[in-house]
């Protein structure tokens, strides 16, 4: 997507990937240092300032700021709740969760100031001006999201792991168990033989599920940030100064629903990975013993 703005014969190129500011190696290794790596290092730079700050203002008696932040931690924990229906799990899962919440939304917010996508360089390419700009929002960037998305999948295995053990969660992805009571319950139950095959294609959809996760996050999100960057960026083109006002409100608003939605699906993979399945095969059979 190329936008018309040709002042000085320079283009802007409007690009789903992220561009390169410098480069860091030789020139025939090393990697590129992009716009929105640049961004993301400034939020967390952000952060790691914002709890410096937060860390020496702790007291005993909290002020007002320190309140406030005991307040939202407290509704944070009350939404993870909500979840997990279990005080201790959201004990477990809310700081990791939480972190990634921030970095989102802040990463969100970066991308709608005024030097993000404005201030940058020109460089040449195939033989025209190219503008490049120096700051890109982070989940404006495909890759940034994708890497999120491996985290959260990858972490909620492991959490899971962690939980109820790694014979556990293994076999929910391949159910060697299944495969074992063929020949174990076949004699005294033949319909073993249908429910078998059953339970281990279940537990390949489950694996395929955990790659249909990544995908689904991480599109999600650069979708929406990066749509809204597009839309800001013609309105502002179009209409300057009066019109991208409101959008750029609507944006703000967009930024915190989606790290919202992000951390809230992470919490619930972290969730549903520390339940024991079995225990929940074995509580369902009794309880239809018990009905009869």
């Amino acid at each position: 997507m190329e936008n018309n703005t040709t002042q000085n014969n320079i283009t802007h190129e409007v690009t789903i990937f992220a561009e390169p500011v410098f480069h860091i190696g030789p020139p025939a290794g090393g990697f590129n240092i992009t716009n929105s790596l640049l961004t993301s290092w400034l939020a967390v730079f952000i952060i790691i300032i914002f709890c410096i700050i937060l860390r020496l203002r702790l007291k005993k008696i909290p002020g007002k700021i320190q309140h406030v932040f005991e307040i939202l931690l407290e509704g944070a924990l009350s939404l993870c709740d909500q979840v997990t229906n279990d005080r201790k799990l959201s004990l477990r899962i809310l700081p990791l969760v939480l972190p990634l919440f921030v970095f989102i939304l802040i990463n969100n917010w970066l991308g709608l100031l005024p030097m993000v996508g404005s201030v940058g360089f020109t460089a040449l390419k195939e033989g025209h001006s190219l503008f490049i700009p120096l700051f890109r929002a982070g989940t404006a960037d495909v890759n940034t999201t994708l890497s999120l998305s491996i985290m959260i999948v990858i972490g909620s295995n492991i959490f899971g792991i962690l939980i109820v053990g790694l014979w556990k969660t293994f076999n929910k992805y391949v159910n060697i168990k299944a495969l074992g009571s063929i020949v174990m319950k076949v004699r005294k139950d033949p319909a073993v033989l249908i429910v078998a095959p059953i339970n281990v294609f279940v537990g390949l959809l489950e694996l395929i599920g955990e790659v249909a996760k990544v995908a689904s996050l991480s599109f999600r999100l650069f979708g929406n940030i990066f749509a809204g960057e597009v839309l800001l960026a013609s309105m502002s083109a179009i209409f300057l100064y009066v019109l991208p006002g409101p959008f750029l409100f609507l944006e703000v608003f967009i930024g915190l629903i989606q790290a919202l939605i992000f951390s809230l699906l992470a919490t619930v993979y972290f969730t549903i990975a520390a339940q024991d399945h079995e225990e929940h095969e074995g509580s369902r059979s009794e309880g239809k013993l018990a009905s009869v």
